[in-house]
């Protein structure tokens, strides 16, 4: 995607392209999404959508489906089973994974940075032991100043909190900023995983696209007041 890289940059966490990256990728609570999803494992898939607006047994429907895997039926029960499931479209804290000034790497316009997550004190201890084995790093676009890419792997095979190998785990998640109101949100995720247990070796890899979203406030109040925190028109969002 990227070829030729600049020599590394230091650059600001709160100011500058990184600074507008993280301030598109700062989603109020009262913003919402409804969704239409596609979850794909192998040549199984099941397309679900979601919309907040509908009855609460209307809200997660399941629309199509295409061969057998109890894993993305159990991915897609958990997510539909959540309290906001367009919560997962909208990147977690990602101003606690920086802190002053940061090293970018420079591949023309697109920046990659370091991420350093700081697990919060009611995490599960899975997300802890992650956060203190895997490396992480985000890339940005300096000029349009949203990210694009946010990427966690496994530098090498470790022992995991309930004594399993992990021998391989690659997470990648994909991000656009809304149109309308110019928030970063995820529409993809890619996960690969490689773990053993005494002689069994499991093995599980999958991919989330989301066909479409839109993206709106729980009420008019609260977009008003969006907008005008972010400098923009209210009749327009631009």
């Amino acid at each position: 995607m990227w070829i030729a890289l600049v020599a590394p940059l230091l650059v600001t966490s709160d100011s500058g392209p990184l600074g507008d990256a993280l301030l598109a990728a700062d989603a109020p609570d009262t913003l919402r999404a409804a969704f239409t999803v596609e979850i794909t494992a192998g040549d199984a898939f099941r397309v679900y959508r979601f919309d907040p607006r509908e009855p609460e047994r209307s809200r997660w429907i399941l629309l199509k489906e295409q061969g057998e895997n109890s894993e993305i039926d159990d991915i897609g029960a958990a997510w539909g089973a959540e309290a906001a499931p367009d919560g997962r479209l909208f990147p977690d804290d990602l101003g606690s994974s920086f802190s002053g000034t940061v090293q970018a790497d420079v591949f023309d316009s697109a920046w990659r940075v370091r991420i350093e997550h700081r697990p919060k004190f009611h995490e599960d201890p899975l997300d802890v032991w992650a956060a203190q084995h895997m490396k992480s790093s985000a890339w940005l676009d300096s000029q349009s100043g949203h990210f694009l890419r946010l990427d966690h792997t496994l530098p090498r095979p470790v022992t995991g909190p309930r004594g399993v190998r992990v021998m391989r785990y690659n997470q990648s998640y994909f991000l656009e900023p809304d149109p309308e109101f110019g928030v970063s949100f995820i529409t993809a995720i890619s996960i690969e995983l490689e773990a053993r247990a005494g002689f069994r070796t499991v093995q599980r890899a999958y991919e989330v696209r989301i066909l479409s979203a839109e993206l709106f406030f729980a009420s008019i109040a609260d977009e008003t007041a969006f907008l005008e925190a972010r400098g923009k028109s209210v009749q327009g969002g631009g």
